[in-house]
């Protein structure tokens, strides 16, 4: 990493004029830079390809805001997917293969355990102990809502403690290296290394590119693969892996929810429930096998796709919600992301916290918040109970629902307000959630379906506007897949508004999806073949200055030549496609040729329109730094060409300077977190 202020002060040198207006180059010295014309994109996409290292056993960890999983599968036999052995503690009402994503650390700050097992053993501590354990639970949507993310971002635990994000994402990540290669081992009968295992994490696609960097830096802080030896994780976008694995599924493994086609004389709307129930009994006889056959054949429904046919996959989870168009290259049906990911903080944590603010408004927001401090584990519990409930909801349930209140929710609530929760009940105007004398909240199905619609609405809303987009006009299926796909009532929603528009298909272990699909991205990497760059990505350069082109403020004299600084050259736009592996170079000459120390910045930017690297919302997000002293004996041509490469891998972006007259060169990572 160049240090911030390379070539700050290399000696005397005039200046323009000087205006109030400050600009980055001014400070650079003798350092800058001129593009080399004319400048050329260049796609050897082959020369590349390097050795792949082998690996014995592929394992993806599927970090979920609400719940996370691994599941692996060896390289000998791709067929098999294996999804992690069943975990310590579910809960009643909730059965799936994850554990939720909570994390406990002592007092003393060193992790202690996770998932089911963190909470536990933080809801029987003593109350006044617990206040000095740290918890937490559902931190991950911290890194999509947090605008300027670093190193040193901060979490809060339950009891209001400040701990490092990235210690805890490390944490978990460690937790889950030990607990695959625990298991690995325990079935090859021998000692499974690190080295042997390529790692595969996914997040959502919306995310900015700083926190795809986090999440690469947490695995390398919890020891799935270094900096030196990056190849060994891969960071996978999840609807992408969603979709890989979409290809692979037969007719029996997925549930049809359009309203195209009337399926055995039922119609549609029948069939949602039906066939949900049908599948639903079917991974139960399967639950004990673990292990899931995934035929090396494309499935029935792939096999009607044609070169050029487009689909949407929505990706619902707990925290966000994914929206990914993408379209088939044939012949060997790689994928192309045919339209930039949207989507936002739309997943099934929006129903939990409708569910906060109807408590809210019955016992008052101020107990609410007095009793998620005072009584944190009892509050977890209160939750756990509303999860299972939520599960149960459907669109054509008559019976209400029946939430237990803890006791010592019932109990603080008294001493709080000095009155009964039940009497809280009869004085709210909440007129469809009731008081059951067995301590628990009746709530109407329609009282239920009511905390579900604000999220529900989001989702349809912004699948109405990517439907309104030309390139999206002609989709031939929707796959809906995602925690928060189980849900009978976003099935019947999405169905509702476009089961008239393309095929709506719900894979049957919904909830699992993505985790395989993972698996089968790093058994094959290269099926993904095209993204879309969500940035503008270029250098900071200085042109000729040209009087009535260029603003008098960035003028620049040097050597008696009218330079104009600050230009953005740019090396790609934002939205445009790169192929993976692709090399986009740009040749430079040193503005001064006498020059020994050569800076090159590199910039980004989310517009496409950008002049200057001065423009709003352009970022600083690498340094190259090349330096030419000791070649003074070579001859040096009067034009000296630095070439200057990036090239863009899964969610990394490499760059690299070549003095071509001594092959001298430099490289380096783009960096979001640390400028």
């Amino acid at each position: 990493m160049a240090d911030k202020d390379a070539g700050g002060s290399d000696g005397p040198r005039e200046t323009a004029p000087t205006s109030a207006y400050s600009s980055p180059a001014r400070s650079l010295g003798d350092t800058g830079i001129t593009p080399l014309s004319p400048s050329h994109i260049v796609n050897d996409t082959d020369s590349n390809i390097s050795e792949q290292q082998s690996f014995l056993v592929v394992v993806a960890i599927d970090f979920g805001t609400t719940s996370s999983g691994y599941a692996y599968s060896f390289t000998k036999e791709p067929e098999c997917i294996h999804v992690m052995r069943r975990w310590e503690g579910g809960d009643p009402g909730v059965s799936n293969q994850k554990t939720p994503t909570t994390i406990l650390l002592t007092p003393e700050r060193t992790f202690h355990s996770f998932g089911y097992a963190a909470r536990d053993f933080y809801h029987d501590l003593d109350p006044n102990e617990a206040k000095q354990w740290l918890y937490l639970e559902k931190f991950k949507m911290k890194l999509h809502t947090t605008g300027d993310l670093t190193m040193d971002t901060d979490l809060t635990a339950a009891n209001g403690k400040k701990v490092k994000a990235l210690e805890i994402f490390a944490y978990a990540l460690q937790y889950f290296k030990e607990q695959a290669l625990k298991e690995l081992s325990d079935q090859a009968g021998s000692e499974f290394e690190n080295s042997d295992v390529r790692w595969v994490i996914t997040v959502p696609a919306i995310w900015k590119q700083p926190a795809k960097q986090f999440m690469r830096q947490a695995a390398y802080q919890a020891g799935l693969a270094s900096p030196e030896n990056s190849e060994q994780l891969i960071i996978a976008l999840e609807p992408e892996a969603a979709s890989i694995y979409c290809r692979k599924l037969r007719l029996h493994q997925m549930i049809e929810l359009s309203s195209k086609a009337a399926v055995n004389g039922y119609s549609g709307s029948d069939t949602v429930g039906a066939g949900f129930t049908q599948a639903k009994e079917h991974i139960r006889r399967n639950r004990q096998s673990r292990t899931f056959l995934v035929e090396n054949v494309i499935g029935e429904i792939w096999s009607e796709l044609e070169e050029g046919d487009k689909y949407v996959v929505v990706d619902s989870g707990g925290g966000t919600v994914d929206l990914t168009v993408h379209q088939i290259r044939l012949p060997e049906g790689h994928l192309k992301e045919l339209y930039k990911a949207t989507g936002g903080p739309y997943g099934s944590l929006g129903v939990d916290y409708e569910f906060e603010k109807l408590l809210c408004k019955i016992f008052g927001e101020d107990f609410i918040e007095q009793f998620k401090i005072k009584r944190p584990a009892a509050w977890v519990d209160l939750m756990i109970a509303f999860e299972s409930r939520k599960r149960a909801a459907a669109p054509d349930r008559t019976n209400p629902l029946n939430i237990t209140l803890p006791f010592s929710f019932i109990d603080y609530y008294k001493k709080f307000r000095g009155h009964s929760v039940e009497h809280a009940l009869r004085k709210s105007n909440v007129d469809f959630v009731k008081w059951s004398s067995q301590g628990m909240l009746r709530m109407s199905p329609d009282a239920m379906n009511a905390l579900f619609k604000p999220t529900i609405d989001s989702i349809i809303e912004h699948l109405r506007d990517l439907f309104q987009k030309p390139e999206v006009s002609t989709v031939k299926f929707l796959f809906l897949v995602g925690g928060f796909a189980e849900a009978p009532l976003l099935q019947q929603a999405v169905q509702a508004a476009f089961g008239d528009k393309c095929r709506i298909i719900i894979p049957q272990d919904v909830g699992l999806t993505i985790l395989k699909g993972a698996v089968l991205f790093g058994l094959d990497p290269a099926v993904i073949k095209v993204r879309r760059s969500p940035l503008t990505y270029g250098v900071g350069v200085l042109n000729r200055y040209m009087e009535g082109k260029h603003p008098p403020e960035k003028l620049l004299v040097k050597d008696g030549t009218r330079w104009c600084t600050d230009v953005f050259d740019k090396f790609i736009s934002a939205d445009q496609s790169v192929a993976l592996g692709e090399l986009v170079k740009r040749s430079y000459t040193p503005a001064k040729p006498s020059q020994l120390v050569i800076v090159i910045n590199i910039y980004s930017s989310e517009h496409d329109d950008v002049s200057f690297i001065t423009d709003p919302g352009v970022k600083k997000c690498g340094t190259l730094r090349l330096d030419l002293t000791g070649t003074s004996g070579t001859a040096v041509p009067a034009r000296r060409e630095i070439q200057t490469l990036m090239q863009f891998g899964d969610t990394e972006i490499k760059a690299t300077a070549i003095d071509i007259a001594t092959s001298k060169s430099v490289k380096v990572g783009i960096d979001f977190l640390n400028y």
